[in-house]
């Protein structure tokens, strides 16, 4: 090959080469802005959730599913970035806000598929909607809801007998040990707190039916 041909053919490479790494970190910085927006649109659904206002958190859930299906569409010819880290860490955010407005609300759970989220990202986002539950537990016993703490309780001891089930390597779940781990420790607490709460309800109640009687007799 002439010297020339040489250089004409390895620029051509090199333009090749440019182009598509042009378009990936193009790829690259939409999906930053996409997945920034599913966690600050998560974030303040859950919050929402925590108020009752769950009109507003369905209509914030809705947009951040929309982006969720945006990013995967924008990425379906890059999947090195889209297996990334913040890219399924946007996933698991907007799992958790679901899956903390289902379990607040007593519905059924949906399935990864109907959130069009990966397995993993599932995964560790309904452990740490246990830690929302967590939350919404302390609300409730403020408020003497013990019953429908008790139902919630058993929600979360349910989800944690299913996370451990999942034995399988960090590189292929995300990182759920360390999850479960912390849900371990979440439900531990909420049990500690609402036996104590209402251990402490039926003591209250035993001492003033005791000096009601005292008091007729």
């Amino acid at each position: 090959m002439e010297g020339r041909e040489y250089l004409e053919n390895l620029k051509k490479i090199a333009e090749d080469i440019r182009a598509e790494l042009d378009a990936k970190n193009a790829a690259r910085e939409q999906a930053l802005t996409l997945s920034r927006e599913i966690i600050r649109l998560s974030a303040n659904s859950i919050r929402a959730v925590h108020r009752d206002e769950f009109d507003d958190a369905r209509e914030l859930m809705d947009q951040a599913q929309a982006k969720v299906i945006e990013s995967k569409k924008l990425l379906q010819n890059q999947l090195d970035i889209y297996y990334t880290g913040y890219v399924l860490d946007a996933q698991k955010e907007y799992a958790e806000s679901e899956l903390t407005m289902a379990i607040v609300r007593n519905m059924p759970l949906p399935s990864h598929q109907e959130l069009g989220v990966e397995c993993a990202p599932y995964l560790n986002g309904l452990g740490e909607a246990i830690g929302e539950c967590r939350r919404r537990v302390l609300d409730i016993i403020r408020l003497g809801e013990f019953e429908r703490g008790e139902q919630i309780l058993q929600v979360m001891d349910d989800v944690y007998y299913l996370l451990v089930t999942f034995d399988y390597p960090d590189a292929v779940t995300g990182g759920l040990r360390r999850t479960t781990d912390m849900v371990r420790g979440v439900l531990e607490r909420t049990r500690g707190d609402l036996t104590v709460t209402i251990s402490q309800k039926e003591l209250e109640d035993s001492i003033k039916d005791a000096v009601k009687k005292l008091a007729t007799d």
